[in-house]
C-alpha cells in the first residue's frame, strides 16, 4: 500500500517523546506565510481543521493534515518527515527540544499514481 506521508526513524522518535510529553499530538503541513512551509506539531485539538484539509496518512501514530489547495500541488509526491537540529516554526511543539521537522519528498512512479488512482 502506498503511503502520501511516512517518517524517517529520527522523526518518528522525536514524535514518541512529544508524545510521551503532551500526550495526543497531530501534523499540518504549514504552506508558508510566518512559519514557512515546515510540518508544524501540535498537541491534538489545538488546531482547529476545516473542511478544506486533507488527512494525508498518520506517522508515528499521529494524524498528518494539509490544506486541500496545497495538496492540489502536492499529491504527486510522497511526503517524507524527517528531523534535523536546529530551532523550527515557533508554534510547533519540536521547537524546545532544538530539533525541528523538515518535509522531504519524492515524485511517485507510475504504478504507484495507478494504486492512488490519481
Amino acid at each position: 500500500m502506498v503511503e502520501r506521508v511516512t517518517a524517517t526513524e529520527a522523526a518518528l522518535a522525536l514524535i514518541e517523546q512529544l508524545q510521551q510529553k503532551h500526550g495526543d499530538i497531530m501534523f499540518h503541513q504549514s504552506g508558508g506565510c510566518c512559519d514557512g512551509s515546515s510540518p508544524m506539531c501540535y498537541e491534538q485539538g489545538d488546531l482547529i481543521l476545516g473542511d478544506q484539509d486533507v488527512l494525508l496518512g498518520n506517522i508515528g501514530g499521529a494524524p498528518f493534515y494539509m490544506h486541500k489547495n496545497q495538496f492540489d500541488y502536492w499529491k504527486h509526491t510522497q511526503l517524507i518527515i524527517d528531523v534535523v537540529d536546529g530551532r523550527g516554526g515557533m508554534f510547533s511543539l519540536e521547537g524546545v527540544e532544538g530539533k525541528r521537522f523538515l518535509t522531504r519528498s519524492r515524485a511517485f512512479n507510475e504504478q504507484e499514481r495507478a494504486e492512488l488512482q490519481m
